[in-house]
């Protein structure tokens, strides 16, 4: 407990005012991306499959510039709570830059290589899966960009406090991208065609908005009205340090997934139907850990920043209390209303028992194990520590996740099944890592300022 005589760093209504409009924010996201499922759905189950293929290489990168935008946060956190508000802002600025460029050199290489990507990565898919994730891959390539843009923007605005202006942004985002989609693909009947080209405009308008935000010197942190970019050494550095091993990690994780879509696909299309519609449900359950997650390293980076780690770990102890208390009630809700939210689907029999099985799985590890997985490392890396997260991560993806999910899936012939199990399992062990390594309190010399 923070002693009554010491000033909180955040007050009940400050920790209100960040968390909940990154709940709506990823409700409103997590949502539409279901509604964009349902609608691609009416174009086939091989459309669902193609979308839900190249979604998965597509939130590989969505998590790089994530990470790269959660180094950026934790540099500019901590210069904030240090009082040194010109770095931050700097920070601010090579943010931008630096995810912009890189952003560019990305799409650039997806577009050229993606015929091998989709050979690679997926193996032997159908003709009509292959032709649905080519044409949908060759679109939504052309918003990787602002992609970037957009995460480090919003990395921005989380990071002085203001998860607002996001979350505005994402509802009219989310609003085009429903329109759009019900234009072009009930409308027009151009199914995944129609999936690409509204996932591209919606993703660009939100890009231009946060950086004609960010552009306003009245933002606390903001950048400058240049085309020049003075490139520093130092702060990308930092930025790098906590972004490269998140990314990393980050990048392995979804790695790891793509890998083993790969023995999904090999169990036909209803596995992969299934899977998709269970990761696509499976993301709606864990919202609220997920909302918590960002906004903890706002929080968290700001304690160590002041140098105040008593409140760090009192901050660390509260959110944790409040994303388990969260995913309980969530999840169990959704559970309970898994039939009615199957029948928006059109589904086959086989296909609706199997995604069912698939979702209890993650039920029960989300609310028993999911916090202490993906919200205690926030904390650690918001701290700083980052490279003991990427290590115990990347080896828990490798032994448990791909090597328990070829064991149970394949070997034990336990079917798509065995992956989410496998998941759980590595879910596991990084809960009981993470938690030891916390109160150790080594985390507390990782301080990058």
């Amino acid at each position: 407990m923070i002693s009554p005589k010491e000033k909180p760093l955040f007050s009940n209504k400050e920790l209100w005012n960040l968390m909940i409009p990154l709940v709506i924010e990823m409700a409103l996201t997590l949502l539409v991306g279901m509604m964009d499922s349902i609608m691609v759905s009416s174009a086939g189950e091989a459309a669902v499959s193609g979308v839900s293929l190249v979604d998965t290489l597509m939130q590989l990168l969505i998590y790089v510039f994530a990470a790269l935008a959660t180094g950026g946060a934790v540099v500019a956190g901590q210069y904030l709570g240090n009082q040194k508000v010109d770095r931050a802002r700097d920070a601010a600025g090579q943010l931008i830059w630096f995810s912009g460029l890189l952003s560019v050199l990305i799409a650039a290489a997806v577009l050229i290589s993606k015929d091998m990507l989709l050979q690679v990565l997926f193996g032997k898919i159908s003709i009509e899966v292959h032709d649905n994730a080519d044409t949908y891959l060759m679109i939504v390539a052309c918003s990787i960009p602002a992609i970037a843009i957009y995460e480090a923007g919003a990395a921005i605005f989380r990071t002085m406090g203001n998860s607002g202006i996001t979350m505005r942004i994402s509802l009219i985002m989310n609003v085009l991208h429903t329109i759009g989609n019900a234009t072009l693909i009930y409308g027009f009947s151009m199914g995944t065609k129609g999936a690409a080209i509204s996932t591209l405009i919606s993703r660009t308008f939100a890009a231009v908005m946060i950086t004609l935000l960010l552009l306003n010197k009245n933002q606390q942190l903001h950048i400058e009205k240049t085309f020049r970019y003075r490139f520093d050494r130092g702060l990308v550095k930092k930025i790098l340090g906590i972004g490269v091993p998140n990314g990393i990690e980050n990048g392995m994780f979804q790695l790891g997934k793509i890998m083993l879509l790969s023995l999904v696909a090999a169990f036909g299309t209803t596995a992969i139907t299934a899977n998709a519609v269970a990761q696509t449900i499976a993301s709606i359950q864990v919202i609220p850990g997920s909302a918590i997650q960002l906004g903890i390293v706002t929080v968290i980076s700001r304690c160590v920043g002041a140098k105040n780690y008593k409140q760090a770990k009192y901050y660390n102890r509260k959110l944790l209390i409040s994303t388990y208390v969260a995913l309980v009630v969530f999840d169990t809700l959704i559970l309970g209303a898994i039939s009615p939210i199957l029948s928006l689907y059109h589904l086959s029999a086989d296909t609706v028992k199997l995604t069912k099985q698939l979702v209890l799985c993650h039920t029960i590890g989300a609310i028993v194990i999911w916090p202490l997985t993906f919200d205690l490392p926030s904390s650690m890396r918001a701290a700083g520590d980052v490279k003991f997260a990427m290590i115990i991560s990347v080896i828990s993806m490798w032994v448990f996740r791909i090597g328990s999910g070829y064991l149970f899936a394949k070997f034990l012939s336990m079917g798509v099944l065995g992956i989410w199990i496998a998941m759980t399992v590595d879910w596991a062990f990084r809960a009981v890592v993470f938690s030891i390594r916390w109160l150790s309190g080594k985390w507390k010399d990782k301080s990058i300022i």
